[in-house]
């Protein structure tokens, strides 16, 4: 049985990474999200701290492992993207493996800097990437990879459209702010 701490409790993908700890017969510790209507918790974990502030999460992730002997194994992050990078940095450096969706960082250049924590603290990043399992991408690699056997040297260029409806909300929050989400290449983009 492994230890989560989830960050981005109310978030859309949040109850997935809930309940795929449950069903996986793990535990979940403790949640941060400044949201504080996170019912769905109690469908799941229940007994699981909560932290509407990061500071006391942080302190509370710290003394937990301090005076139970415990630790934090998994720190999954379901946070807006531009904090993806510093969510990330703080389950390295709290002795935890991170499992964080996409993307891990808006700019490119933070990547060789996670990369350095991953060597310090001996712990992983692993990157969520559900697009990667869409039929409509895997019929399109499979297609690719049978014209590849014919033709190795083919060269292509593909141009995917992505279409879906979007309140007024998706323009006002995070997510319609691209230097928050990254554009849509960062918020639909995970294949």
């Amino acid at each position: 049985m492994k230890n989560f701490a989830l960050i981005g409790a109310s978030g859309y993908i949040a109850p997935r990474h809930m309940k795929a700890i449950k069903e996986t017969g793990n535990t979940l510790i403790a949640a941060l999200d400044p949201y504080d209507g996170i019912g769905i918790m109690d469908s799941h974990f229940p007994q699981a701290s909560f932290f509407t502030e990061f500071e006391r999460f942080d302190r509370f992730v710290d003394k937990w492992r301090r005076d139970s002997g415990n630790k934090i194994d998994y720190v999954s992050i379901c946070s807006p993207n531009y904090l993806h990078d510093s969510h990330i940095r703080f389950a390295l450096r709290s002795g935890a493996d991170a499992i964080s969706e996409k993307p891990l960082v808006l700019n490119p250049w933070n990547v060789d800097q996670l990369k350095t924590i991953e060597n310090e603290t001996g712990k992983r990043i692993n990157n969520i990437l559900q697009l990667r399992l869409h039929p409509t991408i895997i019929a399109l690699k499979e297609k690719v990879a049978k014209e590849l056997e014919q033709n190795p040297n083919k060269v292509y260029d593909i141009d995917l459209t992505y279409l879906t409806s979007r309140g007024k909300w998706y323009f006002v929050s995070w997510k319609g702010n691209e230097e928050k989400s990254g554009g849509i290449a960062s918020n639909i983009g995970g294949c």
